[in-house]
């Protein structure tokens, strides 16, 4: 399919996701996306192809760089591709209509529109990247990071994960500890031989339970921190004393810690505990909003002020783990994503793109 990124970003959209792209399967969107940016003037604009990863970037020396990214692949297909529309023409529905094909759409779409202009305020790059609804191994933007992170520097990054059409800021981060209690295996009759992993971890679950956690604001957003037991097992049969028990432990914390703060004081509230053991199974860190630097308080500004807390972790982290300052910018409301009948309202689509432009021009 020739996607045209002039197009309204409505239509793009459309086209965006008529092309079926599930994890590991991308290649015909990024072979398409490919072809519309070097469709546009190769003296004026640098493109790159990393696997199914298409990047692209203007070099004008305007003092000042924001990166437009978004993931090209979706989650599997559940019939719902290609597009619909509901009768009044008010919502699309589709497989990435939200989660994020209306993100990458508006964002090719700036770049195609204003690469060349006079406009322009800032430096741009443009990255849709494959691979970020699986294993983190896959994720195009952190092999970006790894083995070419020059393409993630920039002054302000924006990611299309879906907003409301609003500002998300920044990131919690993520961690998931597995809490081992180890135990000897007896009959229930004569328990006195044995030792209750399910007792032993008891008190850990108590620490836990009882923790209160905190609110943070940082740049005028409140970050709520939580740490929840997600999972739990024990048990061999209803006569028998347990040898093993174990639990998921996430902590979600606020930006003002780094992600070994955040595990130091994970630990600590855990306690320590005789035949009990700790394994990190998850950790990610947080991204501070930067709401504070210059070019994003223009984009704040550019949206009218509406801007909360990302409490869910995306990859702007990665892009605040560079030191570029990175917050969510997308259409449609996230609890749709994923979904049969995931959709976006199109009047989103078009209010991100204005808001979007409107910034870009300064």
């Amino acid at each position: 399919m020739t996607l045209d990124l002039f197009a309204d970003p409505i239509e793009l959209t459309k086209a965006l996701v008529d092309i079926p792209s599930p994890s590991h399967e991308e290649e015909a969107i990024a072979d398409a996306v490919d072809k519309a940016l070097r469709s546009l003037d190769q003296d004026k604009v640098e493109v790159e192809r990393f696997g199914n990863t298409v990047c692209a970037r203007t070099n004008r020396g305007l003092g000042s760089r924001v990166v437009l990214a978004g993931h090209i692949d979706t989650v599997p297909l559940a019939d719902n591709v290609p597009h619909s529309m509901s009768q009044d023409g008010e919502t699309m529905y589709g497989c990435g209509t939200v989660d994020m094909k209306s993100g990458m759409a508006v964002y090719l779409n700036a770049f195609a529109q204003l690469y060349d202009s006079a406009e322009l305020k800032h430096d741009l790059t443009v990255i849709a990247y494959e691979g970020e609804e699986v294993a983190t191994e896959f994720n195009g933007l952190g092999h970006l990071q790894e083995q070419h992170p020059e393409w993630l520097e920039g002054d302000l990054a924006l990611l299309g994960e879906p907003s409301g059409g609003m500002i998300e800021a920044g990131c919690q981060g993520t961690i998931r500890l597995r809490v081992t209690a180890h135990g000897t295996r007896a009959h229930s009759a004569r328990a006195w031989l044995g030792s209750n992993a399910a007792h032993t971890l008891a008190p850990v679950m108590l620490n836990v339970a009882n923790y209160q956690p905190r609110d943070v604001e940082i740049d005028g957003c409140t970050y709520k921190e939580g740490m929840n037991i997600v999972h739990l097992e024990a048990g061999v049969a209803t006569n028998t004393l347990p040898d093993e028990a174990w639990m998921f432990v996430n902590f979600r914390f606020a930006p003002d810690r780094t992600a070994e703060e955040a595990l130091a004081h994970m630990k600590e509230v855990i306690g320590e505990h005789e035949n009990v053991s700790i394994e990190i199974d998850d950790i990610a860190s947080a991204a501070k909003p930067g709401l504070g630097q210059p070019a994003a308080q223009a984009l704040v500004d550019a949206v009218g002020g509406n801007v909360r807390a990302k409490y869910g972790w995306t990859d702007v982290a990665r892009f605040s783990e560079m030191g570029t300052p990175a917050v969510n910018f997308g259409a449609g409301d996230p609890g749709f994503a994923h979904k049969k009948d995931e959709q976006v309202p199109v009047s989103q689509i078009t209010e991100v793109s204005h808001a979007l432009l409107t910034y870009l021009k300064g």
